[in-house]
């Protein structure tokens, strides 16, 4: 793994897990099963905000994730935001995430309060942190998913 990818979407659907696969489409990673990780970042790993993730291998595959996902039946809103920052000269950093059902100022605030704790736990001296933030107003009558991910390297096996 060289590089982590800062993936983001939103998306509608009649239901919650669809409007959840649809932002996960939105993002480029419906295809893979995600498995969760805490938010430490490992020495010497690129981060770099894509957007939306490029072919990271075969569908069913697993890939590893720090997720902030929000979803909500409308009418509503929902952001999604994930902090970074790295320990100086490329050593270990964190992520930090928040998603409500909230506007995008106040996840964006929350998350860097966040990660500034989290800072405060360690002993690294940190640089300047990054945040990459995704919102959507959700219509009536239906769910709307916001979500940003940490996507680690590409996929692996599953089984």
């Amino acid at each position: 793994m060289s590089t982590i990818r800062i993936v983001q979407g939103s998306a509608s659907a009649p239901t919650k897990m669809a409007s959840y696969d649809a932002a996960l489409a939105d993002a480029g990673v419906e295809n893979y099963n995600l498995v969760a990780v805490s938010s430490v970042i490992p020495a010497a790993v690129d981060v770099e905000a894509v957007g939306t993730a490029p072919d990271l291998g075969p569908a069913g595959e697993r890939l590893t994730v720090v997720e902030a996902r929000a979803t909500t039946a409308g009418p509503g809103q929902v952001s999604a935001a994930l902090a970074w920052s790295r320990s100086a000269d490329r050593g270990p950093g964190l992520f930090y995430e928040v998603a409500d059902e909230t506007n995008p100022d106040d996840v964006e605030h929350r998350v860097l309060e966040g990660l500034a704790a989290g800072q405060d736990l360690r002993d690294w001296a940190f640089e300047d942190s990054s945040v990459a933030v995704e919102h959507s107003q959700a219509e009536p009558g239906v769910y709307t998913t916001s979500l940003v991910l940490a996507v680690y390297g590409e996929s692996e096996p599953i089984c």
